[in-house]
Parts: C-alpha cells; structure tokens; sequence
C-alpha cells in the first residue's frame, strides 16, 4: 500500500513540466567522454593475489623481459602478493595531455582482495587500439575480506575492485568537431518532438530568427560562429536559454521483481468497472492413530484426515469514469485494500480490456 502512495507523490511531481536549461535538455554533438580499457598488473598484496591463474604467470614472465629480465624458459614463475587485473577509465572531453583521470582496476583471475596493491605503469588505449593515458598508483579499496583456517569466511563489499583517484595521465587529445566551424547540432537526451521545437523556438526567440531549426526529434541545428573561442562564448549562451519540455507521454511502468508500480500524471483510462477480490483456500492435516483392541493381534495404523476451509474476501466492485485521473485511480485501488501485486493486475486488465490509455512497461 505504501509503495502505491509514494508512487503517486513522485509522478505528481515527474508530471509537472518546469523551464529548464537547455544544458539540462541536450548536449553538443561530438562533445563525449570516450572510454578506455587495458590491462595490468596490482603489486604488494598480503598473499591475497593470483593463486593458480595462468594470466599472472605470463604477465610475471612479460614484465621481466620488459624490465630486461630474461626467466629460463623452465621456470614458471608465481607469486600470491600480485595479481592480473583489467583497468577502465572515461576520458572526459578536450582532456588535454599531462591532466590525470580517475581509472577503476577490477580482479580478473583468482585473487581474493586487492587490499593495499600497487598498479604498474598501464597503457589504456581506446575503441581505435590507440594509447590515451597511462595508468599508475596506489589503489583504494572499499571492501575487505578475512577467512579462518576451518573455512568461515566474511567479506564486506567487494574486494576485488579498487579505485585510483588521478591514477591515469593523458597522453593525447581525442580529436572533436567542435574547433571545425559549421553549425552546431544539440542532442536532445530524451527525444520528444514538442521539447525539440520548443527549443528552437526559445534560441530563435533570443538569437533571432533562423538559428535553430529541428533536425528531427532529438536533434536541434544551431548557427554558430567559426572562430572557436566565439563558439564557446556562444555555447554558454545557448545553454543558458530556459525551455519548457513538454510532459512525459502517458506511461505505467511496473518492477516485477518488487512489485513496485509507477504511474505518472498523463494516465487515463475509459470507462470501465473492477471487482477486486481473493479466494483462499486452506487444507490442514489431522492424522489419526487406530490403535488395536488389547491381545487382538492387530497393529497400529496411521488414517488421514484433512479438513479444508474456503474464505472468500467481500470487497466490493468500483468504477472508473472516463477520463480518470492518476489520484482517483490510486484511491480507487486502495479503497478495496489492494496491494502494488492486485495493482499489476488491475492495470494489466485494463490494458487487456482497451480502457487504458497509457503505454505499459515492465521491466
């Protein structure tokens, strides 16, 4: 009953369109992070590392003949205190070389905590297998876990992944279109036909006439001057302009796994009439014991006996008018003492019966 209550609270305030930048609304085409991966090695673990895996043994072998180490090809080496880990990092935008980024350093064998590790050096490269940053340095680590010698073990968080803040410095520039000239394109984050057109409207309204135009619905084409500084003068500007989105399109969606439904203000539903109701039916054993008359011969013998009882709940039948709204539809359903579970239910009647308006998802 609750999470109906409090789904209602939130869509009530979801629903009520306020004037919000168009830094809110879009982005600048071009203008993105890029990710990079690579792979390395965390060094200085209390026998916590790599146990059996054979990633450690060749990323040993390959840092020593980096380092111009040469093993003996009979020689296999191991160790506990270092293990073979993957390396993730988002390079923001017009991130120039020497800037530091944050990188994240996650366990890839059979490590069972990066507690107190060290990463060597690390190159990261991006989608194009080109090197962007290298990656070095101490790890942070917000889990931890202890084991004792007959087998009971803890653990809090999770171990295996680690955190560098500053861990990575950049190499190169991720080259952008924005220093190209041309016209800039605004990327909606939702598309949505009303909130793109509003958006021009509201630049045209401030820049003059003819500098947006709609691409389509989630893309806005803007004028802008050549010269690069100008543009960023004039970005600043235009995502500054306060625009007006228009509401979100009707929608009920519902959580199976927890059963929490969320409706906002759009919804509506035809007329139409819910009984709401539940049969319980309840079986109970009563085993019986037959015990045999004294020096009959007989044995004891176990009969059962069941006995089952049906209780129906009285709730009564409630109708919805036409064109009911989100708060007589939530009343409705919790006058008849229905849970988020009986909710799903109703709403998916509904849909079957064509009386409700709105999209429904489950996810």
């Amino acid at each position: 009953m609750n999470k109906i209550v409090a789904c209602l609270v939130f869509s009530l305030v979801w629903g009520n369109a306020a004037a919000e930048r168009i830094k809110d609304l879009a982005s600048v085409a071009g203008v993105r992070t890029n990710q990079l991966v690579g792979y390395g090695l965390v060094t200085g673990l209390d026998k916590s590392g790599d146990k059996s895996s054979l990633f450690i043994r060749q990323s040993l072998r390959n840092m020593a003949g980096n380092l111009g180490l040469t093993l003996p090809s009979d020689i296999n080496p191991k160790s506990k205190n270092a293990a073979f880990v993957s390396i993730h990092a988002d390079l923001p935008a017009f991130a120039k070389p020497g800037q530091k980024i944050d990188v994240i350093v996650s366990s890839i064998g059979d490590a069972t905590s990066l507690r107190g590790g060290s990463l060597l050096m690390s190159p990261l490269r991006g989608a194009d297998g080109k090197v962007y940053a290298v990656a070095q340095g101490n790890l942070m680590v917000g889990g931890l876990s202890a084991s004792g010698e007959d087998g009971s073990k803890i653990i809090v968080n999770n171990p295996l992944v680690g955190r560098i803040p500053n861990g990575a410095t950049v190499e190169q520039i991720v080259p952008t279109s924005f220093d190209q000239g041309g016209d800039l394109v605004f990327n909606l984050n939702a598309t949505d036909f009303t909130t793109a057109n509003s958006i021009v409207e509201a630049i045209n309204k401030m820049m003059g006439a003819d500098t947006a135009k709609a691409l389509d619905a989630g893309s806005v084409s803007v004028r802008a001057p050549v010269d690069p500084s100008q543009r960023v003068g004039f970005v600043s500007v235009i995502e500054s302009i306060d625009v007006t989105p228009d509401s979100a399109p009707a929608k009920v969606v519902i959580n199976s796994r927890t059963g929490t439904v969320i409706i906002n203000s759009k919804v509506r539903v035809q007329p139409a009439a819910v009984s709401h109701g539940s049969l319980t039916v309840t079986i109970t054993e009563n085993p019986q014991v037959s015990q045999p008359n004294p020096l009959s011969g007989g044995s004891t013998v176990v009969t059962p006996q069941s006995n089952i009882s049906i209780k129906e709940d009285k709730n009564r039948m409630f109708v919805f008018n036409p064109g009911v709204s989100l708060d007589e539809i939530v009343q409705a359903v919790n006058s008849v003492g229905a849970g988020p579970s009986d909710l799903v239910a109703i709403l998916e009647a509904l849909r079957s019966a064509g009386a409700l308006r709105a999209e429904l998802i489950v996810i």
